[in-house]
């Protein structure tokens, strides 16, 4: 047999493996027959280079490191989806469909947990890959996502096609991945989803085919089907990986009754789902049931309520915070939540614990409050069996062992001692943030190895760093460009805005936007020495808890020791307000920010308002002049939709910020 014809059967074979494989789960060959066929292939591709082509098999590996990704424009937008959390609310939805059309069915499959993908084919052939973006705009992924395995580089369809699916992570992979990590001492993925989007958006093509991403195909244009359901059929028999649990459905009580069943084996699926998604199945009524400015009407998302589980607390730690605000922790026997491994959560304090009756050794029930931080909800009283203790708060500091004091009116109990060492690392932490000073590569495991070793004590200690280079670029894990690279961060950080300094100082109840509401009246930190609780109280935004905590921090001697050895550090202790300057399109304006960017961080964007002279709210209301969208932007999109507020998608915001 000639070479090009061998090369050939190889590559339909193993593409037939492949699928067998990584599509339908049921190979019919060995590993090591798979192996030894696609070694073979390897060779005979390098021993005649000329007869490579795109899509063969020993292509999944990834192509060249690149240095970012580029951005394309979706032909069709990749449009998000309306969420409904009750069946009442699900049937609300169906009677909406109603009143638009007559007759029609539903898909019906499941929401997996991951991160939409379109990918494009031309001539049968594997073409481009992006992320979803805004929706608008995307990234281009084609070289990461060639490495997916249970996607086609070829298909037997030879007209243009664009697919739709999910990347997402199995647990498996997930937990395989996550033990490598702790074996080499990197911090582990927080959940499958943050795994998978992170993999998908390495640089290196190489380590993303590592990870072992897969992917649920759920949707095809360019298919000359009219029915939801028989394009899914249709893109399966092509060669494209499907959710074997999509179903369809006659009407709005069949979906419920299949949601009902997904709740029972939900926890069994070796993926993530956060619900179920149900389409019309009638592609030819979308047009008549419509669009809001945002959603389709002819879908939505059943959201499933946030997961709670049952396990026992071992115990009860206290964690101490920069304000020496002593909170009370969980200790749990792990457990898994909504794709987490959780071993502690929140108690929030002693009046919390004792209203629920919360004894050491419950079984208690948790769950993650809006999907992030865990919590302890009940206790499952039932189970205890008499060995439980109840619980007794603390009366001195875990860490210095100072007495503790309950401030009148106030849940929280606090350690006082100025010279605690936990109130002085988690200061420093807080100081060097991102948030707050942005100082960077001082992040908090380096903060704490410099601190444990005596190099950073006080934030003055900070701007010393310099003197003590020639140490530190010998310790291990350092070296001297990584410490050069530190140091310059440091003395960057001094032309800071004065803002900065008032919220990285970790005065009580300063946050960063009353930091900046500070520093606009008195633009001088020194000027905060002789205000009265008073005058601070009558600057606009600043009630009298802020005013007399201000008051409290400038009336210590030690306090003013340290920021007048900042300032002769070089530290800069006034505000430059930018905005007395020019005027600009965001000058006096108000502006929301919601969703994800693509090209910015939310606290990138919100600087940049400011700096134009914007102020940037939580919240629409009538006051608002702009909503900036990114990503999945949520209720706040709808109310200004309702309220006739200007919206920006991040182009529009970019074209602002360049004409300023």
């Amino acid at each position: 047999m000639e070479i090009r014809a061998r090369i050939e059967e190889i590559k339909k074979l193993l593409n037939q493996y492949s699928y067998e494989y990584y599509v339908l789960d049921n190979p019919s060959v060995s590993d090591f027959e798979f192996d030894q066929l696609m070694q073979e292939l390897i060779r005979l591709e390098n021993d005649n280079p000329n007869l490579k082509t795109p899509d063969s098999p020993t292509q999944r590996v990834g192509g060249e490191v690149g240095d970012k990704f580029e951005k394309v424009r979706h032909d069709i937008p990749m449009l998000s989806l309306d969420n409904v959390f009750s069946y009442d609310e699900l049937r609300e939805f169906d009677k909406r469909v109603k009143k638009a059309v007559n007759k029609y069915t539903y898909t019906v499959d499941l929401k997996i947990d991951g991160l939409s993908v379109s990918i494009k084919y031309e001539n049968g052939l594997y073409k481009r890959a992006a992320t979803r973006g805004n929706g608008v705009l995307g990234e281009d992924i084609t070289e990461n996502v060639k490495t997916i395995k249970s996607i086609p580089l070829r298909i037997d369809y030879l007209m243009p096609l664009e697919v739709r699916g999910e990347i997402f992570l199995s647990k498996k992979n997930f937990n395989k991945i996550n033990q490598e990590k702790i074996a080499a001492e990197e911090e582990p993925f927080k959940n499958p989803r943050n795994a998978a989007a992170g993999s998908i958006r390495q640089l290196d093509p190489k380590i993303v085919a590592k990870r072992n991403l897969d992917v649920f195909i759920y949707y095809g244009f360019g298919l000359e089907i009219q029915n939801h359901f028989e394009i899914i059929q249709e893109l399966k028999r092509i060669g494209f990986k499907v959710n074997q649990n999509t179903v369809f459905c006659q009407d709005i009580e069949e979906v419920i009754n299949f949601i009902e069943n997904v709740r029972n084996y939900r926890n069994e699926l070796d993926y993530e789902i956060d619900g179920v998604v149900i389409k019309v199945n009638e592609l030819d009524l979308y047009e008549k049931i419509g669009f809001t400015s945002k959603f389709p009407k002819w879908a939505t998302a059943f959201k499933f309520p946030a997961e709670e589980v049952e396990t026992r607390m071992e115990a009860i730690d206290f964690q101490i915070g920069r304000t020496g605000v002593i909170k009370p922790v969980a200790k749990l026997n792990p457990v898994m939540i909504s794709g987490s491994l959780v071993s502690r959560a929140t108690l929030h304090n002693e009046d919390f614990i004792k209203d629920r009756d919360i004894h050491i050794k419950d079984y208690v029930i948790v769950r993650k409050a809006g999907e992030i931080i865990p919590e302890v909800l009940r206790v499952a009283k039932e189970k205890r069996s008499g060995e439980e203790i109840p619980f007794k708060m603390i009366k001195n500091c875990p860490i210095c062992n100072s007495d503790l004091v309950r401030k009148a009116n106030e849940a929280d109990y606090y350690c006082l001692n100025p010279l605690c060492e936990a109130k002085h690392l988690e200061g420093l932490i807080h100081f060097a943030s991102r948030e707050a000073y942005n100082i960077d590569g001082l992040g908090e495991a380096i903060l704490t190895e410099f601190y444990n070793d005596g190099y950073i004590k006080t934030i003055a200690d900070v701007f010393k760093l310099e003197s003590h280079r020639e140490e530190l670029i010998k310790r291990e894990g350092f070296g001297e460009k990584s410490i050069d690279n530190l140091i310059n961060a440091i003395e960057a950080s001094k032309k800071n805005n004065l803002d900065k300094l008032l919220f990285g100082l970790g005065i009580r109840h300063v946050g960063a936007k009353t930091a900046k509401v500070l520093a606009q009246v008195h633009q001088d930190i020194f000027d905060f020495i002789n205000l009265t609780p008073d005058e601070l109280a009558n600057i606009k935004d600043i009630g009298e808890a802020t005013s007399n905590s201000v008051y409290e921090y400038f009336k210590k001697k030690e306090n003013i020791e340290m920021i007048t050895e900042l300032k002769s550090l070089g530290v800069n202790t006034t505000f430059n307000d930018e905005r007395i300057n020019a005027k600009t399109v965001f000058t006096a304006k108000t502006v929301v920010i919601t969703g994800t960017l693509i090209d910015f961080s939310r606290n990138d964007a919100k600087q940049i308002i400011e700096k134009m002279g914007g102020n940037v709210s939580s919240s629409v209301s009538n006051k608002t002049d702009f909503v900036l969208v990114g990503d999945s932007p949520g209720s706040k999109y709808d109310k200004a939709i309702a309220l006739g507020v200007k919206i920006l998608n991040e182009d529009e915001f970019k074209e602002l910020i360049k004409n300023g």
